[in-house]
């Protein structure tokens, strides 16, 4: 059994205060379609990567897991119980809440400045574990700290007082303070330094075969995917284009939109291929046309099919699915 699916979630804003638009048939509600039909799955200890360009609908779909945003339709079964029902206004108090924690991309924007390291790490375990005697929430923050091996001399000092690497271990630390089943990751090493960031990517390497935890990890660093990652997800206007094993995906993409994330990574010695050059509009997320592939107008393989009918997802090797009539 998977720890995570997620089944034709979608999640669809109104835009304007609500807007109409002329249509063949009368006028329709103008929405932002920020995610549509998506399914996936995680498996217990399976670090799932999630890339795509920015506007594609990566934020979006990670608060709907983590239940900070309500669903328009589809389903969220988590450990075998379906907790999409449940309205993110009383997620806080479900028993699941605990076992879904999510490290925030900037350290700096996600601790609170009059909290001390210790205060922030102990804050989930008042609250969600209802932890409130003296010693054992000292034991337990300690014990997180420890973890992350941030130094217990640091536990007095606020965030103005520490450095990023510093600060991106107290978040860190509070996230697995609460032993989660699934640790959600957006962008983690993105305002670090670049000597700092192997330094946590290895922790959150080691955090998780110490651990047993899973990972959804959301990133613009390809190279950091294809590291962490057991699998990869890739998204376009808020669907899924391909998903499949990390290796496979980068050795050979089969949409043509991962192909040219693919041919986007910096190589540093060698000699790269010709970096291929999207050309064209993205089409518009608001009331997009259910028949036309979202890639239409930028894909450099596409016919007249592609027009009149949207691709879904289709298996093209054991366990790698792209969503393209010509992978």
């Amino acid at each position: 059994m998977n720890l995570l699916d997620c089944v034709d979630l979608r999640k669809h804003f109104p835009v304007g205060g609500g807007s109409w638009l002329a249509s063949a048939g009368g006028r329709r509600r103008a929405m932002l379609h920020a995610v549509d039909d998506v399914t996936f799955s995680i498996g217990k200890g399976e670090s799932v990567g999630l890339v795509g360009e920015s506007g594609c609908g990566k934020s979006t779909l990670v608060r709907l897991i983590t239940r900070m945003l309500d669903l328009t339709a589809g389903d969220i079964v988590f450990d075998g119980r379906n907790i999409g029902y449940i309205p993110a206004r009383l997620f806080p108090q479900s028993p699941f809440r605990p076992k879904i924690q999510m490290v925030f991309q900037d350290p700096t924007d996600s601790l609170n400045p009059r909290h001390t390291a210790f205060d922030t790490i102990a804050e989930p375990l008042k609250r969600l574990a209802r932890v409130t005697e003296r010693e054992e929430l000292a034991r337990r923050v300690m014990d997180a700290a420890d973890k992350v091996g941030l130094p217990p001399e640091l536990l007095p000092r606020y965030p103005h007082q520490l450095s990023g690497g510093q600060k991106a271990r107290v978040g860190i630390a509070r996230a697995v303070s609460m032993s989660p089943a699934l640790l959600v990751l957006d962008e983690p090493t993105a305002a670090l330094d670049v000597s700092v960031q192997a330094t946590i990517l290895k922790l959150l390497a080691d955090l998780k075969s110490r651990l047993g935890m899973s990972y959804l990890f959301v990133s613009h660093d390809l190279n950091v995917v294809r590291m962490l990652c057991d699998r990869v997800i890739v998204m376009y206007l808020g669907r899924i284009v391909e998903q499949g094993p990390t290796e496979t995906l980068f050795r050979s993409p089969a949409h043509p939109y991962t192909q040219a994330l693919v041919k986007s990574i910096p190589v540093i010695c060698g000699h790269p291929d010709e970096r291929e050059v999207l050309a064209g509009e993205p089409q518009s997320p608001i009331n997009p046309d259910p028949k036309v592939c979202r890639f239409f107008g930028r894909c450099p393989r596409q016919r007249d099919r592609c027009r009149t009918e949207e691709p879904g997802l289709r298996e093209i090797r054991p366990g790698h699915e792209a969503a393209c009539h010509f992978a």
